[in-house]
């Protein structure tokens, strides 16, 4: 076709979608919602659009369990939604070798900054992600290749650093070697190992869901995970839109759906009012983000925000239609195409604990230089606490300083600390309330890959006593969905992390440890 479309086959009908567009993108405007099969049978759809949930899982030409969401479509490409046909393994053969002076893993704002600092320094810097590339979830690109002024300066900067970049490349194991660190990864079914002098964890964060009825449904999705969708060519165009939530985010995400097209019908933040004017009026001591919370506003100045207000219950039949809100005393509901929710950030620490750096509250414990207690591990952005992308950048250049052997900025330093105290203050005013955690119903299910409920699980066992029992946290996602949803219903810390750190072919790990050749 001339409109810049391309052809695709999902469930053996052709389909003529948008190019650059994810699967998962293009599957929703097609009206797709069940992508997948649950456990017990249930439609399943994205929710994170960030690759992390597992929920969006397809078959791509013949391979089983993909994730639509981080895969852009092809001509010609064909999608299964309920055929989960399993290719066969290749066999085992050796992994492709690397070396790198600073590895760097995360490529959202912390990790570019990162990684430009360091070749800048004049080491070999490589950037590993999982990503289709470098932006991670706040600088994604959009479908149509428009990125953010911010964004686009940094990326420009780290193209001229000389920095090497791997994009769709996952890490599955971190290793303390005699040279430095080991990092086993995979990308595109090939089996990758690579010796780093100096590792930068610049890995990011990622939504967190507190379950209630309803939350499985189709077409509900994370605050985070509607932008993500958005900007990989998901429209959102006509469609009723209800987000309720917890933090900052929920202000972009509304201007951007509204200024797509969206209904938004309502949003709703879970916080007081008090809280919420408390931090507002805090915000004159940053003109710049002043301006842009009243610019967010007004772009659906005339959709109503209400404080005190949380989600109580979806419902449907295949697909979301309403949703159920509360501020405590009452209950009432809005019809609706969209549900986008989600209750602020969660680090993501699992190559932190792998490597068994130190934490404290959740979060990866650094000194001035971003470095960790394990010697040649820096750490940076959301793992060493939620900050937002001013304090991620500003500790990536940091880390990447520290880590080519560059000695600590003192203006980074003190910039770095007054931006700490504007992320301990959004901390407080968007703590979440008690009655979040007794949303869930017995037969709410909390562990969305194994289908588990909250009646099947019981507070006094331990996070391991629950998996053996129910098999909670044993799915793809590998607990980073129900795992922060327990840890704050529940009140259970954290479990142990041990490779692979996330799903991967038995091709990648039957290739065992290999050593990096020396004329890599």
């Amino acid at each position: 076709m001339s409109d810049g479309r391309i052809e695709l086959f999902v469930d053996d009908v052709p389909l003529w979608v948008e190019r650059d567009a994810t699967v998962a993108a293009a599957l929703l405007d097609a009206g797709v919602t069940a992508f997948r099969t649950s456990v017990a049978g249930e439609p399943r759809a994205p929710l994170c659009g960030m690759g992390i949930c597992y929920e969006c899982r397809v078959t791509i030409d013949g391979v089983a369990q993909q994730r639509s969401c981080m895969t852009r479509v092809a001509p010609g490409m064909r999608v299964h939604t309920t055929q989960h046909r399993l290719a066969a393994v290749p066999d085992s053969v050796a992994p492709e070798t690397d070396r790198a002076d600073v590895v760097i893993v995360g490529g959202g704002p912390a990790g570019i900054a990162a990684a430009t600092r360091a070749a800048e320094s004049g080491e070999r810097a490589l950037l590993i992600d999982e990503g289709l590339g470098p932006g991670g979830q706040i600088w994604r690109p959009r479908a149509n290749g428009n990125v953010l002024h911010a964004a686009a300066r940094w990326i420009e900067r780290l193209n001229r650093s000389g920095a090497i970049t791997r994009a769709t490349t996952s890490v599955i194991d971190l290793q303390q070697s005699s040279s430095g660190i080991l990092i086993r990864a995979e990308s595109m079914g090939r089996a990758i190992v690579i010796e780093a002098g100096a590792v930068v964890l610049a890995t990011g964060a990622r939504e967190r869901f507190l379950p209630f009825p309803g939350w499985t449904l189709p077409n509900v999705f994370g605050i985070g995970g509607a932008q993500a969708l958005l900007e990989s060519g998901a429209s959102f165009r006509g469609k009723r839109i209800v987000i309720a939530g917890s933090g900052p985010l929920l202000l972009p995400v509304a201007a951007s759906l509204a200024a797509s097209g969206a209904d938004v019908k309502l949003v709703a933040e879970q916080t007081s009012r008090a809280n919420v004017i408390r931090f507002a009026s805090g915000l004159w001591r940053t003109p710049a983000r002043l301006a842009q919370a009243i610019a967010y506003r007004s772009a659906f100045r005339r959709t109503r925000y209400r404080t005190g207000t949380w989600v109580a219950a979806a419902s449907g039949d295949d697909r979301l239609r309403a949703v159920t809100l509360t501020d405590g005393p009452h209950r009432w509901s809005i019809d609706c195409d969209v549900l986008c929710t989600a209750f602020g950030l969660v680090p993501n620490t699992e190559l932190a604990i792998l490597l068994g750096c130190e934490l404290q509250d959740g979060v990866v414990v650094v000194d001035e230089r971003q470095a960790t207690s394990i010697p040649g591990v820096f750490c940076a952005g959301e793992p060493t606490g939620i900050g937002g992308v001013d304090l991620a950048v500003l500790e990536g250049e940091l880390a990447g300083l520290a880590a080519a052997g560059r000695s600590t900025d003192a203006g980074l330093v003190r910039r770095r600390r007054g931006l700490e105290r504007q992320a301990e203050a959004l901390d407080r005013a968007f703590a979440l309330r008690p009655e979040l955690a007794a949303l869930a119903t017995d037969d709410t299910i909390v562990c969305r890959c194994e289908d588990v409920r909250s009646g099947a699980v019981r507070r006094e066992w331990t996070p391991r006593q629950a998996k053996l029992y129910t098999r909670i946290g044993m799915g793809p996602c590998q607990g980073r969905i129900c795992g922060a949803a327990l840890e704050c219903t529940v009140g259970w810390p954290r479990d142990t992390k041990r490779p692979p750190i996330q799903p991967v072919r038995l091709s990648t790990l039957a290739t065992g440890n290999h050593a990096v050749s020396s004329n890599s």
